[in-house]
């Protein structure tokens, strides 16, 4: 048994080789199926992967209350965008002075900049760094950690103290202190001195947004620092309790209406996101991606399955004369049938093999330019690897099948 296996395996491979260009043209277009399904796949867990690690270390009793609502603004049927107002810094000091749901904490934040320069003594970093005003929460809530020193306390916010906490690339070999403990080192930030007592975790980059290369100080100094009209605060709540998360929600809700003045029939003009509501909207955008894979794949290797097919029927008949000497020298129509079977395997598990190959290499390039966190794809393998299987089994049943029914007689006399 196994040695007619075997044997049916030498023969299909001396059959592949002696149709080298055929079957290389073949695993081609079985390999670009497999690459496009394996490569998007592989490329779009990777975005949900690093989607999931940033907004997770915010923590799931977390929500923001912000100026737009995380969907489109813009809306149908030739209606005018609406225009919600800025969060003044007014209104998120009434907020905090009036919000007193228990077990809860908030966050106020603006972010300055974006193109500021740091200096320390006689080095200077490019006009790059995002420097964010924020009160004592803001780590906390944002799910930030503090690798050396301490975090922003409530005396430095309530005393306007000069102290600074920095990013990671700060203190790399090619930062601003060359791989030196800046913590107790005084920096300088548009002309006003800062004492470093802090260094962040990294947390790398998101969608080209380096999350490393940024300066928080207390919200005061950075309001006068940066005066420019019409800033937008952020305000982000975090409930202690997951299971009062909708009730502090509500009563945040309330709370910011009042303090914009809105009568009961007038809808929010703010908005209001939690930390799992963004995943799960951007993972409903990224579902698209995925039927998008599978829609050019199965494209790809229905095209795919033909060519094998045509391949294998030529097979079968130019080799007519060696299917009629086998059978006259006892072969089986079964043994026929296998070893045209096992042809077309071998080639579509070459394809396939070379598509997952392709394909994990593509994703992994993707998500280093992007930044994503790569993990390896087994769920797309795995589909591919059946994918693969089930080509073969449909491309090679009928020129096995008709291989097999071939007579003998007939076939000895083909030229």
């Amino acid at each position: 048994m196994f040695g007619l296996l075997k044997e049916n395996i030498r023969i299909a491979f001396n059959s592949i080789k002696s149709q080298l260009l055929r079957t290389i043209l073949t695993v081609l277009i079985i390999a670009i199926g497999i690459t496009a399904l394996v490569g998007i796949l592989s490329a779009v867990a990777a975005l949900e992967n690093t989607i999931s690690s940033d907004f997770a270390s915010m923590g799931a009793n977390t929500f923001n209350i912000q100026r737009y609502e995380f969907s489109s603004q813009r809306r149908g049927g030739g209606e005018t965008e609406k225009i919600n107002p800025i969060i003044s810094y007014r209104e998120v000091r009434q907020f905090e002075q009036n919000y007193d749901y228990p077990y809860t904490q908030t966050s106020v934040s603006f972010t300055g900049t974006g193109t500021a320069e740091v200096k320390y003594e006689n080095e200077k970093t490019d006009p790059e760094v995002s420097v964010l005003g924020v009160n004592e929460n803001f780590l906390s809530n944002s799910g930030l950690n503090v690798e050396t020193g301490r975090e922003l306390n409530v005396f430095d916010i309530r005393n306007n103290s000069n102290v600074a906490v920095l990013g990671a690339d700060f203190v790399k070999e090619k930062g601003l202190f060359r791989g030196a403990d800046p913590i107790g080192k005084t920096i300088s930030v548009r002309g006003a001195k800062f004492r470093v007592v802090g260094v962040l975790e990294s947390k790398g980059s998101t969608f080209g947004n380096n999350q490393d290369l940024r300066v928080l100080i207390p919200i005061q100094m950075a309001r006068s620092l940066f005066t420019q009209p019409r800033i937008n605060y952020n305000l982000s709540v975090k409930v202690e309790n997951k299971e009062f998360l909708e009730t502090a929600q509500e009563e945040a809700i309330l709370t910011f209406r009042n303090i914009r003045k809105l009568n009961p029939v007038e809808e929010n003009n703010f908005g209001i996101e939690k930390s799992d509501d963004l995943i799960n909207r951007i993972f409903s955008i990224t579902s698209y991606l995925n039927i998008a894979a599978w829609i050019i794949s199965i494209i790809t290797i229905f095209g795919s399955s033909i060519a094998l097919m045509n391949i294998m029927l030529v097979s079968v008949t130019e080799r007519t004369r060696e299917i009629g000497v086998r059978k006259a020298l006892g072969a089986k129509s079964k043994t026929i049938a296998t070893q045209f079977f096992m042809e077309t395997l071998i080639i579509g598990q070459i394809g396939g093999i070379l598509g997952i190959l392709l394909g994990i290499l593509i994703g992994f390039g993707v998500s280093a330019v992007a930044g994503f966190d790569f993990t390896t794809p087994w769920i797309a393998m795995l589909w591919a690897t059946a994918i693969t299987i089930l080509v073969a089994i449909l491309a090679g049943s009928y020129p096995a099948a008709k291989a097999a029914k071939q007579d003998p007689i007939e076939s000895l006399r083909y030229e």
